[in-house]
């Protein structure tokens, strides 16, 4: 396998735990540098992690060990991140959205291109045996020719846990960008890209009541949408429908659910690696469970990056920012469709994702994942 591959980690939240607990004991990579605004955190993070050391972000960004840069900031600085990480030199992962607005995300993909470097980012729970089981069903015609999908996502909204909501419910937040891409990277791997979408949003109320930590009780602005749906188009014909909410209590609705000729598939929360996917097969009387057949099987966040350093070039990464990208001009543009009224093409083209063969755990935790 040769030396392990140098990671920084900029941005030390509460997601960098999870992505921290896959990559520190990855054989394939080796986590060299963490920085933080908070440089007490950055500190005690790395006392955590074996050789790794705390730095600002200019000497992390500095360090000639540090390959890749796993940019897990707020969205706000995705990009500033990403281009400083680029313009060193540095592949870059980035947790989802890959940018709060399209042209920063292009700004991403084309400086990487010239750079020649490349970008990963989340989600990366498609690659998990859930959303790859469903796709292995769908390319492998238990459904038939699929013909429709619909994704569901519904929640009264995250000011009732979270201690400092404000930036849910800012431009650049909401219920799209904040949860769109699990759900609509997913229903890219399972039917690929999208040509044209078309939508709507409202707002239940103008105002917002934090219900957990210190500022419990105080009300924040609510400046965007907090409910949307949408119709997407995708190039195959498939026609998706996406419904993302801060406005409802719950549903029934299965997260995603793809309809096809001959069967219908229950698909398990993108926001999840595995979960069960259920088959409704015409003629049949009830539902099917179907047993893992594709994915990377008890993976975790960070499965992603480890995706991109097997890659090594030789093929796109799964959760590649060529998707990310992709998904970005969906959600900006579902939004404008919303807001204008219109149905509206999509200016980007991608290719499906390439599948993930079944992979059991102590296959990609000891770095023999399938590079293929």
């Amino acid at each position: 396998m040769g030396d392990p591959h140098g990671v920084g980690v900029v941005g030390l939240g509460v997601i960098s735990r999870a992505y921290l607990d896959t990559l520190a004991n990855h054989p394939a990579v080796r986590v060299a540098a963490v920085a933080d605004l908070d440089a007490s955190r950055s500190a005690a993070v790395a006392a955590t992690i074996p050789g790794a050391e705390a730095l600002s972000v200019e000497g992390l960004l500095a360090r000639p060990d540090v390959q890749t840069v796993l940019n897990l900031t707020i969205p706000a600085a995705h990009a500033d991140i990403s281009l400083g990480a680029i313009d060193a030199g540095k592949n870059v992962y980035v947790e989802k959205p890959l940018a709060v607005t399209f042209a920063d995300g292009r700004s991403i993909i084309e400086r990487a291109a010239a750079a020649g470097v490349r970008v990963g980012c989340a989600p990366d729970t498609v690659l998990g045996t859930g959303t790859q089981t469903a796709r292995a069903a769908i390319d492998g015609g238990l459904i038939g020719r699929p013909m429709s999908a619909s994704a569901v996502m519904v929640t009264p909204g995250h000011e009732r846990w979270h201690p400092n909501p404000d930036f849910y419910y800012a431009p650049g937040g909401g219920p799209l960008l904040d949860m769109g891409p699990y759900y609509l990277s997913a229903l890219i791997h399972l039917l690929g890209p999208v040509r044209a979408v078309s939508g709507a949003g409202s707002r239940l109320r103008d105002e917002r009541v934090i219900g957990s930590g210190p500022r419990v009780g105080q009300r924040i602005p609510a400046q965007v949408d907090t409910h949307v749906t949408g119709v997407l188009e995708h190039a195959n014909g498939a026609l998706s429908t996406i419904t993302t909410s801060f406005d409802g209590v719950a549903t029934t609705a299965a997260p995603i659910e793809v309809h096809g000729e001959t069967g219908t598939l229950a698909v398990p929360d993108p926001n999840r690696f595995d979960g069960e996917v259920r088959l409704f097969a015409l003629g049949a009387t009830e539902w099917r469970v179907l047993e893992p057949q594709a994915g990377y099987a008890g993976s975790s966040r960070g499965i992603g990056l480890i995706d991109l350093v097997r890659a090594d070039g030789q093929r796109p990464p799964r959760a590649g920012g060529d998707v990310a990208l992709h998904v970005l001009e969906t959600m900006t543009t579902l939004l404008q469709a919303a807001a204008e009224g219109r149905r509206i093409e999509l200016t980007t083209v991608v290719d499906r994702p390439a599948p993930v063969p079944l992979t059991p755990v102590e296959d990609w935790t000891t770095g023999d994942a399938h590079g293929h």
